[in-house]
């Protein structure tokens, strides 16, 4: 009798453990679920799901709702601190018309892709205010007004493509002839600029190369015509890093003497951070390496940014900065510890679209 007793009590605790008593989460948490497709196809609807859809669509969904955040954002949201404040600033009229400073940052292979006609929307409608990329997100730009760039396969074999003259991104195809149109075109601005440099005492930068080029190609398919015609700075830290340092190479045997002064363009990409204040700063950023560095780097110097979005699909488990994560960032002075923010482990090329269909685009249809 006292061991039937025993093994109830017994089983009594064991059930007590496996279903232990939960926490009540009904008005704590959202509700996992997903779209009805019963009600139709709406696809505004369907990407308001997304936040209650879980996993990366659930960070989707909170990225659009951090970029919106980023975007309604105004001075006169925030409390007047009248010692803080010039008189300016503490007119409504004059906060109502500050918005927050938008950080754009991404890697080349998206302007290889057809992000880049995204880009270029965003430039165009001038719903960003700085960018930083790397070379090929500036070349890859200017090529793309020359010849077309064409889809392949990921598993096309290589030798076979550099027999046929063939450049392989992803599944991307570039033809080489591609990159002579760009050396054709590229090197008579170069003398120019050679030119313009020994009569004029210009002192070239990247973000002023980029703005020449961009003036240049005088095609309104390129993102870099409109950073041009808004006056939206482009920075890349790594001009040189691609065929835009193989053109400066193959000139500087030709006609040498051209000089590219980075430490100018830390000065101008830091400003445009701190000089900010008194607005709040988003960071927008795909991919990874120097595009995000750079632009979380900016924003270290006010203290962090107010805002960050981070698409792609690097890891933190082997310390990269690709693959971190934004508290990381807030740990350096990245961003600041009340930052909104959110990082979507997705292809860029499947998320921002999405991203700017229901943010930047909608802003421009209200």
């Amino acid at each position: 009798m006292g061991e039937m007793v025993g093994e109830k009590q017994l089983m009594e605790s064991v059930h007590s453990t496996v279903f232990k008593e939960s926490e009540i989460l009904e008005g704590k948490c959202k509700k996992i679920e997903g779209y009805d497709f019963n009600k139709g196809v709406n696809y505004s609807e369907l990407m308001k799901s997304m936040v209650s859809t879980g996993f990366q669509a659930s960070n989707l969904g909170e990225a659009i709702e951090v970029v919106n955040q980023m975007l309604d954002w105004r001075l006169s949201d925030e409390k007047v601190v009248v010692e803080d404040c010039s008189e300016e600033e503490r007119e409504v009229g004059f906060r109502e018309t500050v918005k927050c400073k938008v950080f754009l940052g991404f890697t080349s292979n998206l302007i290889s892709s057809g992000v880049r006609e995204t880009v270029r929307y965003l430039v165009e409608h001038h719903l960003v205010d700085v960018v930083v990329t790397t070379a090929g997100g500036i070349e890859e730009d200017l090529i793309k007004c020359l010849a077309p760039t064409y889809k392949g396969d990921f598993s096309l074999d290589g030798t076979y493509l550099r027999s046929k003259g063939l450049n392989r991104i992803g599944n991307l195809l570039v033809p080489n002839d591609n990159y002579c149109k760009f050396e054709d075109w590229i090197i008579p601005i170069f003398d120019k600029m050679l030119e313009e440099q020994s009569t004029e005492n210009v002192l070239w930068t990247p973000s002023k190369v980029i703005a020449r080029l961009g003036k240049e190609i005088n095609d309104q398919t390129s993102y870099l015509y409109w950073a041009y015609k808004n006056n939206i700075p482009v920075f890349c830290p790594g001009l040189i890093d691609g065929s835009l340092g193989d053109m400066l190479y193959f000139h500087s045997f030709r006609n040498p003497g051209l000089v590219i002064d980075i430490v100018q363009d830390i000065r101008a990409i830091n400003g445009e951070a701190v000089h900010a204040n008194p607005r709040k700063t988003g960071m927008i950023i795909l991919g990874g390496g120097l595009p995000k560095h750079h632009i979380c780097n900016a924003n270290m110097m006010r203290n962090g940014a107010d805002y960050a979005v981070f698409i792609n699909t690097a890891q933190e488990f082997d310390g990269s900065d690709s693959g971190a994560r934004p508290d990381e960032a807030v740990s350096w002075g990245k961003l600041r510890g009340s930052a909104k923010t959110v990082k979507v482990h997705c292809d860029a090329t499947i998320a921002f679209p999405l991203l700017v269909a229901e943010t930047f685009a909608k802003q421009v249809m209200k």
